[in-house]
C-alpha cells in the first residue's frame, strides 16, 4: 500500500456536486492499493499514520500526532499512486490492485483507522471525485507499507 498524506487545515470530497466527506484540521490521506497488498499492510499504515507526529506543538516543533492536535482523517482511494511512468508517455497501472481487491482493502484500512480516537471521513470508491484542500505547511509525506517488511 502507498499513501500520500497531506496535513490540511480543511479538505472536502465532492461527488456529483454533493459533498460526501469533509474535515477541518487533520490529514488528507490518498490511499493506493497494490496487487500484493494484504490486511497486514493496511494495519501497518493505519497505525503509522495515527501515530505520525507532524503537527506543531506549542513551540512550533512537529511533535503532535493527529489525535493530540485535535484533527480528523479524510481517506480517499487513489489507484493512480501506482502509476508507473518509466516507459512511454502513458502511465501503466499494472501494479495497482484490481477493483474488487482494492475495495476490500480500502474498506479494511478505513475500519482500521476508525479504531483510533479521531473522526474519519471518506471519499467514494471508484467515483469521479473533486478533492479540495488547504495544505497546512505545506506538509506532504509519502509512506509505503512494503518498507515495514524491510525494517
Amino acid at each position: 500500500m502507498r499513501v500520500l498524506i497531506q496535513r490540511v487545515s480543511e479538505a472536502t470530497v465532492t461527488v456529483s456536486e454533493n459533498v460526501c466527506g469533509g474535515i477541518g484540521k487533520g490529514l488528507l490521506i490518498f490511499l493506493g492499493v497494490a496487487r500484493t497488498d494484504t490486511a497486514a499492510d493496511a494495519d501497518y499504515l493505519a497505525d503509522k499514520i495515527l501515530g505520525l507526529r507532524i503537527f506543531p506543538d506549542e513551540t512550533g516543533k512537529m511533535n503532535l500526532n493527529v489525535s493530540a492536535a485535535g484533527g480528523s482523517l479524510l481517506i480517499v482511494s487513489q489507484f493512480t499512486l501506482y502509476g508507473d511512468c518509466r516507459k512511454g508517455r502513458r502511465p501503466s497501472f499494472d501494479a495497482a490492485a484490481p477493483p474488487d481487491q482494492a475495495l476490500s482493502l480500502y474498506h479494511y484500512f478505513v475500519e482500521a483507522a476508525r479504531k483510533g480516537t479521531v473522526p474519519v471521513e471518506t471519499g467514494v470508491f471508484q467515483a469521479q471525485m473533486e478533492v479540495r484542500l488547504v495544505n497546512d505547511g505545506p506538509v506532504t509525506i509519502q509512506i509505503e507499507s512494503v518498507d515495514s517488511r524491510h525494517d
